[in-house]
């Protein structure tokens, strides 16, 4: 993975509201992964969904550690 394959998006924390950058990876594709809020250091489920017809296009949904994505 290359630093400038990384597409930077401004998030929320789902616990506190502290916003963070996310740093995304576009050529993975759809994925799930976690993700501790720098502030509160909860565990935040990330959910990256990319378009496969346009890898740069991705939709972001962060969750708490207990709700299902």
């Amino acid at each position: 993975m290359h630093e400038e394959a990384l597409t930077p998006r401004r998030v929320r924390c789902p616990y506190c509201d502290a916003p963070f950058d996310l740093l995304l990876d576009a050529s993975q594709g759809s994925q799930i992964t976690w993700e501790d809020c720098h502030v509160c250091c909860a565990p935040i489920q990330v959910r990256i969904e990319a378009d496969p017809g346009d890898p740069e296009v991705l939709t972001v949904v962060l969750g708490r550690d207990d709700e299902v994505l």
